[in-house]
C-alpha cells in the first residue's frame, strides 16, 4: 500500500479518535487552525480552519492556498463566514467548542468565539498533543526513514571538519548535507518563543552560555536576536563539539546528539560522556510500557550523583530540568522526562533521551537517541557510534 493510501487511512482514524474526544467532553465541535494540527488531521497545510463536528464529516474553511481540494472545502476570507456556511448547510451553530487556546493568539480565539457566538470553550491543544504522542504504523515507518537519513548525515561529520574551522562553518557544512539528504529545513517546536533553525552545534566554552529558550543546552548564538547555538568561535584543540541538529527528513522527526573532539579531550569530559552512555544503557534495559517518565529522569540524576557530576548535569550556569521528550511532527512533544511528570510510557510513543553534561573550558558531552516504546521494551532508532569521535 502506498504512502497516500496509508495516510488517508490514518487520517480517518485520527479524525475518528478526535471526534470521540469531542463527544466525550460534551462539546459540539473542534476547530483547529495551527499548521501542525491541520497537517495531522488533513495531511496538508492550509491557512484556515479545520471544523470537526461531534457528528458528521469535517469541513475545511480555507483562506489560502486557492487550489486546496479536500472533501467539504469552503473558501473563505474571514472566520465570520463559517457561521453563514454552517447555516447554509442546515447545521446548528456550536455552543461548546474545542479551540487551540494555548497555541492561538488571544485575538484569534476571541474572534472565533465572537464569529460563532460560542458560549463555552475547551483547550484542544493538550488533547491533540496527547493523541499525537502515540504513533500509528505509518507514523513509525516515517520516523524510521527519518532516522536512517539522520544517521547517514552524522556519519559524514568527521569528513566535513577542517582544522581551524569555526563552529558556524562546521554547522553550515553539516546543514548543507542535511538539505541534500532531504531535510525540510526549519523544524517545528512547541511553546512560546522557542526559536531555533536546524538545531544547535555547541563547542567549547559556548556550551556554558545560558539561553532564554527551553532547550537542553544554550549557546549565545551569532546575534542577540537569536541567542542560541553556535557563536562563530574557532574550535580549539581538546574542545568537544556536540552536534544536535534536527532529523526533519519526513514530517515525523527524530532527535540525535553526538559528540566529537579536536584531538583528545579531558579525562573529566570522557568520564561524563560515559555516564551519559550508562544512563542510556540502563534505560534500554529497564524502560517498559508503564514505566513512569519521572523514573527515567530520577535514574539519570542517580547515575550523575554516583559519578560526582552534579555541577555539570544539563548545563552549568543554567541547568535544564528534563532529560528527554516526545518526538513527532513537533520536535518537543509529550511526554516530557522530568521529575514532576505524571506520564507513563505507552506502546508506540517515540521519545528522545538526552542526558548531557557541560565541562567548563572543554565543552558539552553526552548523547541523545530517539527511542520507540514497544511491547517488549524500548528500541533505539538511532544506533550509531556513541563514544566521542576524535577529529
Amino acid at each position: 500500500m502506498d504512502y497516500q493510501t496509508e495516510l488517508n487511512k490514518d487520517i480517518k482514524m485520527r479524525t475518528a479518535r478526535l471526534q470521540e474526544t469531542v463527544r466525550c467532553l460534551g462539546a459540539d465541535a473542534c476547530i483547529l487552525s495551527t499548521s501542525v494540527n491541520v497537517f495531522y488531521t488533513t495531511g496538508i497545510i492550509y491557512a484556515g480552519y479545520f471544523y470537526l463536528p461531534a457528528e458528521g464529516e469535517a469541513l475545511h474553511f480555507v483562506k489560502r492556498p486557492s487550489d486546496v481540494w479536500l472533501p467539504n472545502t469552503v473558501f473563505i476570507r474571514k472566520p465570520e463566514q463559517i457561521a453563514e456556511e454552517l447555516q447554509n448547510r442546515g447545521l446548528p451553530l456550536p455552543t461548546k467548542v474545542l479551540l487551540e487556546a494555548d497555541a492561538l493568539s488571544y485575538n484569534s480565539c476571541n474572534r472565533l468565539i465572537g464569529a460563532l457566538n460560542i458560549k463555552e470553550t475547551v483547550d484542544a491543544s493538550p488533547l491533540l498533543r496527547k493523541q499525537r504522542s502515540v504513533k500509528t504504523d505509518l507514523e513509525i515507518s516515517q520516523v524510521r526513514i527519518c532516522a536512517e537519513r539522520h544517521m547517514a548525515v552524522y556519519g559524514l561529520i568527521p569528513s566535513l571538519y577542517r582544522h581551524g574551522m569555526t563552529d558556524v562553518a562546521l554547522q553550515a557544512e553539516i546543514e548543507r548535507e542535511m538539505l541534500l539528504h532531504g531535510s525540510s529545513g526549519l523544524f517545528r517546536t512547541y511553546g512560546e518563543n522557542m526559536d531555533v533553525y536546524q538545531g544547535s552545534l555547541l563547542a567549547g566554552e559556548n556550551a556554558e552560555e545560558p539561553s532564554p529558550f527551553d532547550f537542553a543546552l544554550g549557546g549565545k548564538g551569532v546575534s542577540p536576536s537569536l541567542p542560541i547555538g553556535a557563536c562563530g568561535a574557532v574550535i580549539g584543540k581538546g574542545q568537544t563539539i556536540m552536534v544536535d541538529l534536527a532529523g526533519n527528513y519526513t514530517p515525523w522527526m527524530t532527535d540525535l546528539s553526538r559528540v566529537y573532539s579536536v584531538g583528545k579531550t579531558s579525562d573529566l569530559a570522557l568520564k561524563a560522556h560515559q555516564a551519559s552512555i550508562e544512563i542510556h544503557n540502563i534505560a534500554r534495559d529497564t524502560a517498559r510500557v508503564g514505566t513512569p517518565c519521572a523514573d527515567l529522569y530520577n535514574m539519570a540524576v542517580d547515575v550523575t550523583k554516583k559519578h560526582g557530576l552534579e555541577p555539570y548535569f544539563m548545563g552549568t550556569k543554567q541547568q535544564a530540568k528534563f532529560v528527554g521528550h516526545g518526538v513527532g511532527i513537533e520536535i518537543n512533544e509529550v511526554p516530557v522526562l522530568m521529575p514532576r511528570s505524571k506520564d507513563l510510557l505507552e506502546e508506540n510513543i517515540v521519545f528522545a533521551l538526552e542526558p548531557k553534561y557541560v565541562i567548563p573550558g572543554v565543552g558539552p558531552v553526552g548523547i541523545e537517541n530517539t527511542y520507540l516504546v514497544t511491547a517488549g521494551g524500548i528500541e533505539n532508532l538511532t544506533p550509531i557510534e556513541e563514544n566521542i569521535i576524535e577529529l
